[in-house]
């Protein structure tokens, strides 16, 4: 395995906002909105109808919703809005056309049923990265009856693979991130390839970035490149004081995650580091019958 074919893992310089106006904001799932007269903050979960009147529903930090009236008196990035009904690509079944292509950029199959979950899994480091692979690649994993798990890290990916007692039918494809050469990831993953069982039936890849938050590429949202973070700072707090967004929280980190997956719409707006990869981990899983 060529553990240096992924290039650096982390983006040099600094980074300046685009300028730009928003003025028309569609309510897409992962919107963060702020509205001016209550000052609620939360991502957009759906939209719905009551009594006439569409509401765009929004979930705070704390897990707690309310709905709001579509429309203006809403705030994005602090600047006021217009929100309006959701783009057609993200409402399937509201009598828009839905792109031919599904996000990760297959071909889409019209009315085909889920398939039965496979034995075999994807494992990736945590929630986020869960998170972002279903939004790109979601829909061709449902069709392939491949379920993506979160690891929460992968100190202990040999006992990980240990329990899961892999097999021909039973296979497991894992994502880690910074996997580049020398690296801690490394060698955790050389170390879990020893595991009896693993070798034809794990397949272990990764990408060079610190974290999933860099394969998502800077210009989506509208900077030349992440912010640099000092060494000994938490690097996810560090991205988001970079940006200039809250970051003292948990709940800071939450939002501002949920924040930067809205402006992900298809894998082009992902680094072709991570695209490969998934690509291979969903060929490997399928290559036998289950």
């Amino acid at each position: 395995m060529d553990w240096n074919s992924w290039g650096p893992g982390t983006l040099d310089g600094g980074f300046r906002p685009a300028a730009r106006t928003v003025t028309e904001v569609p309510a897409d799932p992962g919107t963060v909105l702020e509205d001016t007269e209550t000052g609620f903050t939360g991502a957009v979960l759906r939209v719905e109808k009551s009594g006439g009147v569409h509401l765009v529903v929004l979930e705070g930090h704390n897990g707690r919703a309310r709905s709001f009236p579509l429309g203006y008196g809403f705030l994005v990035d602090g600047a006021p809005v217009k929100v309006v009904a959701p783009s057609p690509a993200s409402t399937p079944g509201d009598g828009g056309s839905r792109p031919a292509r599904t996000a990760s950029g297959s071909v889409r199959v019209e009315n085909a049923r889920a398939r039965t979950a496979r034995a075999s899994r994807i494992w990736v480091e945590g929630v986020h990265d869960a998170e972002l692979i279903e939004k790109v690649w979601g829909e061709d994993l449902r069709l392939e009856g491949i379920v993506v798990e979160p690891l929460h890290g992968v100190d202990d990916l040999a006992g990980a693979i240990t329990d899961f007692s892999p097999g021909p039918r039973r296979r497991l494809g894992i994502l880690v991130d910074h996997l580049v050469s020398g690296s801690k990831e490394e060698r955790i993953a050389r170390e879990a390839l020893k595991v009896p069982g693993a070798r034809g039936d794990v397949l272990i890849v990764g990408h060079p970035y610190v974290d999933v938050w860099q394969v998502i590429k800077p210009a989506v949202l509208g900077i030349e490149a992440w912010p640099v973070v000092p060494k000994g700072q938490d690097w996810k707090t560090g991205i988001l004081k970079g940006l200039g967004w809250p970051h003292r929280t948990k709940e800071d980190v939450g939002l501002g995650w949920k924040r930067i997956l809205s402006y992900v719409r298809t894998y082009a707006d992902l680094e072709p580091a991570l695209l490969g990869r998934v690509e291979e981990v969903i060929d490997f899983l399928t290559a036998t019958s289950d």
